[in-house]
């Protein structure tokens, strides 16, 4: 995957390079040989270390925690190549979940800490920016939209993460460029920041206006999860349109005593159709983590998550009846295609590392390494990072999971799947094209498209009906 600085594009292990290099605390110590190591070397390394740094956290072998992030310190780097920043981040959420062992400890060390929602949101939006992958989403949902509701005169879209109105300027001129002429559209918006709404507000009422477009804004301050749906406030004669990007997996989240529900159950064709055949080659990262898992997963391997983990009554099923009581003629969902939902934390390591490699590595495609935009960004990355890393129970947002996880979730809560377009498909390609590079690629599933870094999967968009 690092073919530059910090490439690992070879065959052997970690273990295999580095017979000598084991995490001991022993007399010899190996810092001296470890800042002569090769960028491909250095690579390697790091992630025997990272892996076996995360197994010492898993089995609380704190000691050989500390020895191995010790090690970590003196080659990872924030603003190195992309194998060290990465490491610099993994490390990073190791040792916080390290320190939440002991709560006073911790809560001491972050009571001066302040969220900085205003920094979050501008990284966002640069990644938004300056990177295709939400720009194809956004293409990608506005088609579906716009198909949906041919021919409607009254069109109500709800934007369960109403934050970025680029989307919703464009699909205010798509319709207004409809044969049968605009329809009256009204756009319902839930954020939980207020100031975010207003300036959606303004921007979008202001292409309405110039497109002569009746326009109206409904905003809702509100969490996803203490969502009320009274305020949607959906009309009679409205058809219903629904966008949820990258929303959907942190209502997946729940504490530890609230019972999870199986839904082991034979799926219907529909679903089996959404079924991924994961035929992808193994490529240089993913060969080399894989390599050092097989002798670092913990004993508990068989308590992973089950093939519909972590959904509580209270808040996934309950949000999902809502949306399905709304009757909407489309919803679009886009997610993380990756599963980080695992009960596990060797796995969530594992297919985090896959993950966020290739999201890392896409950043180097674009920004030098002095680059304050992708800095900013990687910290973002980070702190999801640390989520899936760092927290469990109801502080574990970032619970991505795949999409035939989604699709067997949606289905059973009433959805139907409705196939993307081709013409949808050639806007989303029409798009990366205009990237100038490579590594950007989209392919179709079943109806559904999956955005990607080379041959890793990091987004699906999947379209949705109500069924009866």
């Amino acid at each position: 995957m690092f073919q530059e600085d910090g490439s690992s594009s070879v065959n052997s292990s970690p273990l295999q390079m580095f017979p000598m290099m084991s995490v001991s605390s022993g007399t010899m110590s190996p810092y001296p040989w470890l800042k002569e190591l090769k960028p491909e070397e250095r690579g390697l390394y790091l992630i025997h270390l990272l892996v076996t740094c995360a197994n010492h956290v898993a089995t609380g072998s704190l000691e050989n925690a500390n020895i191995a992030l010790d090690q970590i310190s003196h080659l990872a780097s924030p603003d190195g190549d992309t194998m060290q920043r990465i490491a610099s981040y993994f490390s990073e959420a190791l040792a916080d979940r390290i320190l939440r062992t002991w709560p006073g400890i911790y809560k001491a060390f972050r009571s001066t800490r302040i969220s900085m929602v205003a920094e979050q949101i501008l990284a966002r939006k640069m990644f938004s920016e300056f990177l295709p992958f939400m720009k194809v989403a956004f293409v990608i949902t506005n088609q579906a939209i716009v198909e949906a509701m041919e021919g409607e005169k009254m069109v109500h879209v709800i934007d369960l993460n109403a934050i970025e109105p680029a989307q919703w300027c464009a699909l205010i001129q798509d319709l207004s460029a409809r044969p049968e002429g605009p329809p009256h559209l009204r756009i319902t918006g839930i954020h939980e920041q207020k100031e975010v709404l207003e300036q959606m507000a303004h921007v979008l009422t202001e292409e309405a206006e110039k497109l002569d477009i009746p326009f109206q804004f409904n905003p809702v301050v509100s969490k996803l999860e203490n969502l009320d749906f009274e305020k949607m406030r959906v009309k009679t004669g409205e058809a219903l349109a629904i966008s949820s990007i990258m929303q959907l997996h942190s209502l997946l989240a729940s504490d530890s005593e609230l019972r999870k529900k199986s839904l082991a159950m034979p799926m219907n064709a529909a679903v089996v159709h959404l079924q991924r055949v994961n035929q992808m080659n193994q490529r240089s990262l993913q060969d080399l983590i894989e390599k050092d898992m097989v002798n670092s997963r913990s004993s508990n391997e068989s308590a992973s998550s089950s093939p519909l983990s972590s959904i509580p009554l209270s808040n996934m099923d309950s949000f999902l009846n809502a949306l399905w009581g709304l009757s909407p003629k489309v919803m679009v969902v886009t997610e993380q295609d990756s599963d980080h939902n695992g009960t596990n934390l060797m796995e969530r390591i594992s297919e985090s590392l896959y993950f966020y490699a290739a999201l890392f590595d896409s950043l180097e495609s674009v920004f030098p390494r002095t680059s304050l935009e992708r800095l900013r960004m990687e910290k973002m990355l980070g702190e999801e990072i640390k989520n899936i890393i760092a927290c469990e129970g109801a502080e574990r947002k970032e619970r991505h999971e795949k999409l035939e996880k989604w699709a067997q979730r949606l289905d059973f809560s009433g959805f139907a799947n409705v196939h993307l377009s081709y013409y949808a498909m050639l806007q989303a390609k029409k798009l990366l094209q205009g990237y100038n590079c490579d590594g950007y690629k989209i392919r179709e599933e079943n109806g559904c498209v999956v955005i990607c870094w080379q041959d890793r999967p990091l987004l699906a968009v999947s379209a949705w009906r109500f069924r009866r």
